[in-house]
């Protein structure tokens, strides 16, 4: 069975920093790439970061770069550490990892994880 984990997140003033952590436990190999996803109020969940199952590239949503950055400790963990953080940041943040997800040319959609799988998620809010 796979289970998908996230953590870090909470209630931070702006110009604060998080670290959000996922954990992808029991995936039946190791060519999974990785994402960070961000879901409003009202909205779809949008794409914030994506990382190569072997690490070696990512990619970042314009509205986060700079400020946001991914990493891969190994093939089931990953990281995204938030600084500058901002009010308009304030979402619940999913973790996904699918064997389907490009990570060199472009963020993923919701619909790009198919088969793949889900985070319970993580409320980060930033306070003015």
């Amino acid at each position: 069975q796979v289970q998908v984990v996230e953590s870090g997140g909470g209630l931070v003033q702006a110009g604060g920093s998080l670290r959000l952590s996922c954990i992808a436990s029991g995936l039946p190999s190791d060519d999974y790439g990785m994402g960070w996803f961000r879901q409003f109020p009202g909205k779809e969940r949008e794409g914030v970061a994506c990382i190569t199952w072997s690490g070696d590239s990512s990619y970042y949503a314009d509205s986060v770069k700079g400020r946001f950055t991914i990493s891969r400790d190994n093939a089931k963990k990953v990281s995204l550490q938030m600084n500058s953080l901002k009010p308009e940041d304030t979402a619940m943040y999913y973790c996904a990892a699918a064997q389907t997800l490009n990570c060199r040319r472009g963020l993923p959609t919701f619909s790009d994880i198919g088969f793949g799988y889900w985070g319970q998620g993580t409320q980060v809010t930033v306070s003015s």
